[in-house]
């Protein structure tokens, strides 16, 4: 597809916006009656078996949008995938096949939540993260892109911010990634920022903060083998599928000692990718580069105490060092994304959390017969 014929400084000014929320409101229709409208195409979710992917794709079902998932199910689940939902095995980066979905399938919208996430792996095997979130996104935006896809959600991450220096962390704070899986994320927010200047494409970047929980109704959830997130580790320990949980660090300056995040569930999450598809249609020459957290923090103790609450039952700590490059504190400066979506988190209690993840986790050891 030839290059827009628009002035492009104009479109980078619109970016630079995006990073606090213009004067101006948003459509109405954001978030209210968008959801009545006929949808025009279907979305494109890759790595829609995952985590995350999964959790959007039933946010998108309850919004009535078409949906279609590609995943190479490395670390997703075929069964995470609804059933009436397209479903392609496959590579992002394997540019026939996803010329051929956006073409047979009416793609109009891609969410991108392919990708690698272990920020130890990442140091220690770099070239996978290089070519697991920044090649691969390349070719799948060139897709996008020679595809005629006008609008691009993206998972980004805090990890883009590395260690910074003030707390409440807001989109104007630098970027210094420390590690290469923040670096990947940062080359693809990148490469969107300039081919949203040269192209007829508009994307929103969300950088997730303490992703957790499971969906309400327990339809899917967090199901990866080994996974290292809080939350799912201390409920893991509760189910007894762990002796212990190791707390990394207590000398750090924090009320406890213990290093403080901002946990948010990931169905308000997904409600908010949701949101950033309809802003994207609403106003195709706004991008949008917008934290997402509640804007608030917990400690690891505190976590695991709320754990106990849930459970009724006693997780054996085991307090380690610190792990390098983890900061004190991080948590989100979320008035951006307030102001410029109509979001409205519904499960933003840490004890409603660690209960949904709770269910979850008993419903995966039924799925897999443990």
């Amino acid at each position: 597809m030839a290059p827009r014929q628009k002035n492009c400084l104009s479109r980078a000014l619109r970016l630079t916006d995006c990073t606090y929320p213009p004067a101006k409101p948003l459509v109405s229709g954001i978030g209210r009656d968008f959801g009545m409208m006929a949808k025009p195409f279907t979305i494109l979710v890759t790595g829609g078996a995952g985590y995350i992917g999964s959790h959007a794709v039933l946010a998108l079902l309850d919004a009535g949008w078409p949906v279609a998932v590609i995943d190479n199910l490395t670390t997703g689940f075929r069964w995470a995938v609804p059933e009436g939902v397209a479903f392609h095995e496959g590579d992002i980066e394997d540019s026939a096949l996803v010329a051929k979905i956006i073409r047979d399938e009416n793609i109009g919208a891609i969410m991108h939540f392919a990708g690698s996430i272990i920020v130890p792996e990442s140091v220690a095997n770099p070239l996978k993260y290089y070519h697991n979130n920044s090649a691969k996104s390349r070719s799948l935006i060139e897709s996008a892109v020679n595809g005629g896809v006008r609008h691009l959600i993206f998972s980004s991450t805090a990890a883009t911010y590395g260690i910074p220096e003030e707390s409440p962390v807001s989109e104007t704070t630098p970027q210094l990634p420390i590690n290469p899986y923040g670096m990947s994320k940062l080359m693809t927010e990148h490469m969107l920022r300039d081919v949203a200047a040269a192209h007829d494409l508009n994307f929103c970047a969300l950088r997730y903060f303490n992703v957790a929980g499971a969906d309400p109704q327990a339809r899917t959830g967090q199901s990866t083998a080994g996974a290292t997130h809080l939350i799912k580790v201390a409920v893991e320990a509760a189910l007894g599928k762990r002796d212990s949980v190791a707390v990394f660090g207590s000398d750090y300056d924090t009320p406890d000692g213990t290093g403080v995040r901002d946990y948010i569930h990931v169905s308000d999450l997904a409600a908010a990718h949701v949101l950033a598809l309809e802003a994207l249609i609403a106003d195709p020459n706004q991008n949008h580069l917008l934290n997402c957290g509640y804007g608030r923090g917990f400690s690891v103790l505190e976590v695991l105490d709320a754990v106990d609450r849930v459970t009724n039952l006693k997780i054996v700590r085991k307090i380690e060092g610190r792990r390098a490059g983890d900061p004190d504190s991080l948590i989100s400066d979320n008035r951006a994304i307030m102001k410029q979506f109509p979001w409205q988190p519904k499960h933003a209690d840490l004890d409603v959390i660690v209960a949904h993840a709770l269910a979850w986790e008993r419903k995966l050891i039924e799925i897999r017969g443990e």
